[in-house]
């Protein structure tokens, strides 16, 4: 029974990618270029060489994140669209901590940046948390409205207190970085942290008692307090482990790709998270397969449009479709919730 469940979860997945491909090739066709040859200069203008490889990689890092940050909020019941404002809060502290805490070694400095972002990325994500479980006040509305708030705020910073006094509003260089990978490119040595991160999010959610409350309170509340368990409490420790992943996301993009606060570097990061999320189904086991694939298509979209006449566009009408079926399936699975609740009642 485990096991067609697990078919069943990897053939959602991918059915949407194979729907999705087959789409665009279809498009391909219209413009009167080879499917074939378009998709191979794409997978070779991800893959091909150092900086291609480790472009993409780059931006997988803080997907895998992001996605992983919208999955935990999810699996209490939540739909946290803040994870954007979360990740610029957490690299804002990164970069404060990393320029002015010098007077540590670097390994502690390096420390104390991830355990600053993940604090206060974590307090920032309590706010709808507390207005959802207490008030019934909707998540979604709040996260919106807060991403913009923390954009205000990390805008003022490293606009005036923070600035480094460049044209670009950024924040002077941290004194510390992470290691770098596949030079030139961007890929640092937060991959591993990431990886790290997951793995220890598949133990918490699926093998630990913190994992079983929060995926008895995101499917049944009322059932899960029966059970002695506090749905209020766990829902907000689910939303701040969520802005918690999205300090750590925020703090690699720092330490390990720009050396500093750039202004509002995290534009598309939560909704592409939240999109290979919802892709997964909310999945935390086929979550780091979307994201990578996600990471592939941006990644490899201008070597498409380089070697054809394919427009790089093609990659965000791949991402629609993709959209399109997550939607699908989040609203299949809300009618069959609702069916098995009325039965039940």
């Amino acid at each position: 029974m485990k096991k067609k469940i697990e078919l069943k979860s990897v053939l959602n997945v991918l059915l949407p990618l194979v729907v999705a491909l087959s789409v665009g090739a279809i498009i391909i066709l219209l413009i009167g270029e080879n499917p074939i040859a378009a998709y191979a200069a794409l997978f070779e203008g991800a893959f091909d060489g150092k900086l291609r490889l480790g472009t993409t990689l780059a931006g997988f890092t803080p997907l895998l994140l992001t996605s992983l940050a919208f999955i935990v909020a999810a699996k209490a019941g939540a739909f946290n669209v803040g994870v954007e404002g979360e990740v610029l809060l957490g690299g804002i502290v990164a970069a404060y901590i990393g320029i002015n805490w010098t007077f540590l070694p670097a390994p502690i400095l390096i420390l104390a940046c991830f355990l600053g972002a993940m604090l206060i990325a974590a307090l920032w994500a309590l706010i709808p948390a507390f207005l959802k479980a207490y008030y019934d006040v909707s998540e979604v509305c709040v996260t919106i409205l807060m991403n913009s708030v923390a954009l205000y705020i990390t805008n003022y910073l490293v606009s005036g207190p923070m600035s480094a006094g460049t044209t670009i509003a950024e924040s002077k260089p941290v004194a510390v970085t992470l290691p770098k990978l596949m030079m030139p490119s961007a890929l640092n040595a937060g991959i591993f942290i990431a990886i790290a991160v997951t793995i220890v999010m598949i133990f918490i959610l699926q093998k630990t008692s913190l994992g079983t409350k929060i995926r008895l309170v995101g499917t049944n509340p009322a059932n899960a307090e029966y059970t002695g368990i506090n749905p209020k409490h766990t829902f907000i420790k689910a939303m701040m482990i969520s802005g918690a992943l999205g300090g750590i996301a925020g703090t690699i993009e720092v330490l390990g790709v720009h050396g500093a606060f750039l202004n509002n570097f995290a534009s598309g990061l939560g909704n592409n998270g939240m999109l290979a999320a919802l892709i997964a189904n909310n999945n935390i086991i086929t979550a780091p397969i979307i994201s990578f694939f996600i990471a592939v298509l941006r990644s490899g979209a201008m070597g498409m449009q380089q070697a054809t006449s394919v427009p790089k566009s093609l990659v965000d009408t791949i991402t629609a479709v993709f959209i399109i079926f997550a939607c699908m399936q989040l609203i299949g699975n809300i009618k069959k919730s609702k069916k098995k609740d009325s039965k039940e009642a």
